[in-house]
């Protein structure tokens, strides 16, 4: 062989070498234990990632919602109009979840209307138009009212709904009410349509990847085990819905990772088995989607998570206590991607 061309053949050998070695060992590399990023939120619930690349997330005792720096953890008030829980013990009330549609924030706010509760609120989606000012997109909770899901095998008391996650779709949102057991489908014009309604599986997060719709089932606390929680996919235009991995304790968000890749995001266990109570603390668990119907655990320990984000390679837990949760290297890059 040519010298100059036997050079360049073992260059190029070495290129793929480096290449596949590199690959390799970042394959290899194993999730980091959970590090605290920010715990300053007098609560915590949901959470989106912002245009800008900023962590959002809900602090529902003040009415608020917090950008955090994902690499830094310094925060701001991003806005301070919302409507603040009533009854701060409970988990299930004022701001629940935050999401983005351009530029623009839209806060989804729960169980703030009740007068027995000492609200007057509407329970629904607001917009956010500037730090101090928040207006009312759709009024979910007066829609709930004159829609009660009647003849579904489960009682419930809220007649208003318990609303737990907001997602973008198709220019408007797609809300889920784990009291109702249903997931409603929003339009920025406040028009409201049920897309999809359940027995008592308690729904609980979202997240949406192309045509198909994933949700997370906390599944039915009194009565029954934790290992009913489990997520699901939705056939956008059909609404068929078929399991894709179980036994999850007490699941209250999915969100898809690099490559095709899905997490799944579980309380824990529960002692308590009062209906809408929390996991026992230190319980929770960060799970990956096996591809074979159940979970393998990425992270474990978490105290009472509600909510999460993946940026790039690492994830982001925002949890009931008002602490936001890392975990690096959850999933290995795949090849050429």
């Amino acid at each position: 062989m040519h010298l100059k061309k036997h050079l360049t053949f073992v260059a190029a050998l070495l290129a793929v070498a480096v290449w596949f070695a590199a690959a390799s060992a970042s394959a290899g590399a194993a999730p980091s234990a959970p590090h605290l990023l920010y715990g300053g939120l007098a609560a915590g619930s949901g959470s989106a990632v912002g245009p800008d690349g900023a962590l959002y997330a809900n602090d529902p005792i003040n009415g608020t919602i917090v950008r955090v720096d994902p690499s830094t953890g310094q925060a701001s008030t991003y806005a301070d109009c919302l409507p603040k829980r009533l009854v701060p013990a409970f988990g299930f009330s004022g701001g629940m979840d935050v999401a983005f549609i351009g530029d623009t924030a839209y806060a989804l706010v729960t169980v703030v209307s009740d007068p027995l509760l000492g609200g007057s609120a509407p329970d629904g989606i607001y917009r956010i138009n500037g730090p101090h000012s928040c207006g009312l997109v759709a009024d979910i909770g007066a829609w709930s009212i004159a829609h009660q899901p009647t003849g579904r095998g489960f009682d419930f008391v809220l007649t208003t709904g318990v609303q737990y996650a907001l997602q973008p779709f198709r220019g408007g949102f797609l809300v889920t009410d784990g009291h109702h057991n249903r997931v409603l489908q929003v339009s920025r014009d406040g028009s409201i349509s049920e897309l999809k309604g359940f027995g008592d599986v308690v729904p609980t997060g979202l997240a949406v990847h192309g045509d198909t719709i994933y949700m997370a089932e906390a599944g039915p606390i009194v009565g029954a085990g934790p290992e009913l929680g489990k997520i699901i996919s939705i056939d956008a235009s059909s609404t068929a819905t078929a399991d894709v991995a179980a036994f999850g304790p007490l699941m209250v968000d999915v969100e898809p990772g690099r490559g095709r890749t899905l997490f799944g995001l579980a309380q824990g266990t529960h002692s308590n088995t009062s209906a809408g109570s929390p996991a026992d603390p230190n319980t929770g668990e960060l799970l990956r989607v096996d591809g074979h119907g159940g979970f393998s655990v990425v992270a474990s320990g978490l105290d009472r998570p509600t909510s999460l984000e993946i940026i790039g390679n690492t994830a982001y837990i925002v949890t009931l206590t008002g602490q936001i949760w890392v975990v690096d290297d959850i999933a290995a890059p795949p090849y050429g991607g």
